[in-house]
C-alpha cells in the first residue's frame, strides 16, 4: 500500500495476504491467553476475517455468519480487539487506514454476536447485584482472579490482573490459569487450591506467575473459597512481592 489514500479493496487484500503475520503478532502479545488453533474462539476470529474481507471487497457488510458458535462474549471481544491491534501494528505507517476500515466492521460484528442466543450470559445472580460486585472488584488495586478449583480455568479477573499479566482482563476468561504459572510452581498452586476447597480458612502463600511475555513475577497471594451449586471457585488476590 502506497502513501496515497488506500481503497477498501486494497485493505482487504492486505489483510488476507498478511493473515499469518497478524496472527503471529497477536499471539506474541497475548502469550498464553491466545486462542488455541482448534478452539471456538479461533473459529470466531476466522469468521470475522472473512466477514471483514468480504465487506471491504464488496463495499457493504452482510450479516456475519455466527451459527453454531458458543463463546464467552467478553473474551471474544478482547480477542477481536487484540486481532485489530495486531493488524494495525503489522500495517506500520498504514495502520491508520486499517483502523478506519475495520472499526465499523468490528462494531457490527460484535453487535451481531450479542444478538445470538449462543452468546447470552447464563442466568445467575440478579444483574444489579452482579454489576455492583464486579464494580467493587474492578476497583481493587491487587490482582484478582476467580479460578475454577477443579479445571483451573479463569472464570473472572479484574483490570489489575490483566495489567500484571500483560493482557486485557477479558482476554483471560476461560484460559487455563496454570499457563500463567511457571512449570516448577504449578504443583504449589494446585496444593493451595486443593487445601482451600477442603477448608474454609483463607490461605496465604508466596508464589510465582509469568506474564504474557514469559517474564517471572514473584507474588504474595491469598486465596479463599467461594462455592455455588455448579462449582467451587478459588478467589485469588495477588500482589507483586
Amino acid at each position: 500500500m502506497g502513501e496515497r489514500e488506500v481503497a477498501p479493496r486494497e485493505v482487504a487484500g492486505w489483510l488476507i495476504a498478511r493473515r499469518r503475520q497478524i496472527e503471529a503478532v497477536m499471539e506474541a502479545r497475548l502469550g498464553p491467553a491466545a486462542p488455541g488453533a482448534g478452539a471456538n474462539e479461533a473459529e470466531v476470529l476466522r469468521r470475522f476475517r472473512s466477514f471483514a474481507a468480504n465487506a471491504l471487497q464488496r463495499g457493504d457488510a452482510a450479516t456475519p455468519a455466527l451459527d453454531g458458535l458458543r463463546v464467552n462474549e467478553r473474551r471474544i471481544g478482547a480477542l477481536l480487539d487484540a486481532w485489530v491491534e495486531a493488524a494495525i501494528l503489522s500495517a506500520g505507517p498504514h495502520g491508520g487506514a486499517v483502523q478506519r476500515a475495520l472499526a465499523p466492521l468490528v462494531q457490527r460484528f460484535r453487535s451481531a454476536l450479542r444478538g445470538t442466543s449462543t452468546s447470552r450470559r447464563r442466568s445467575g445472580a440478579p444483574r444489579s447485584s452482579r454489576r455492583a460486585v464486579l464494580a467493587a472488584i474492578d476497583r481493587v488495586a491487587d490482582s484478582f482472579l476467580a479460578i475454577d478449583a477443579d479445571s483451573g480455568c479463569i472464570v473472572d479477573a479484574n483490570p489489575a490482573a490483566g495489567a500484571l499479566l500483560g493482557v486485557a482482563r477479558d482476554a483471560l476468561l476461560g484460559v487455563d490459569a496454570m499457563s500463567f504459572v511457571p512449570s516448577e510452581s504449578q504443583t504449589g498452586w494446585w496444593t493451595e487450591f486443593d487445601a482451600v476447597t477442603e477448608g474454609s480458612e483463607t490461605r496465604r502463600f508466596r508464589a510465582s506467575l509469568r506474564d504474557a511475555a514469559g517474564a517471572s513475577i514473584p507474588v504474595d497471594c491469598s486465596v479463599t473459597r467461594f462455592s455455588t451449586r455448579e462449582r467451587t471457585l478459588a478467589l485469588v488476590l495477588a500482589r507483586p512481592a
